[in-house]
């Protein structure tokens, strides 16, 4: 089973599950390959946009390219999510904060 950036992400950093501060590298290794992940899927939406911009200015093309685009934002709305997970992770156990 293939677990979303969000489940993943919300496994990880689940109140009572640990500390921040007291990660291992295991738990921030996660949350660094979560926003690998992320950012991969966030490039593949971008290019799967860039590809519907083609020679065919039909409506219906257009609204297969408006949807792509409406799929790219959510990729990088969770890229930012486990991007911002991720620094929290470092800056809790770098900084105890």
């Amino acid at each position: 089973m293939r677990h979303t950036t969000i489940e993943t992400l919300s496994s990880i950093t689940s109140a009572g599950s640990f500390k921040l501060a007291d990660m291992s590298d295991e738990e921030l290794d996660q949350l660094r390959i979560a926003y690998k992940t992320a950012v991969d899927k966030w490039v593949d939406t971008i290019r799967a946009e860039e590809a519907l911009a083609t020679p065919d200015h039909s409506e219906t093309a257009m609204e297969r390219w408006d949807e792509a685009r409406f799929r790219e934002q959510d990729a990088q709305t969770n890229a930012a999510a486990a991007r911002d997970a991720y620094k929290d992770g470092l800056r809790r156990v770098n900084y105890g904060f």
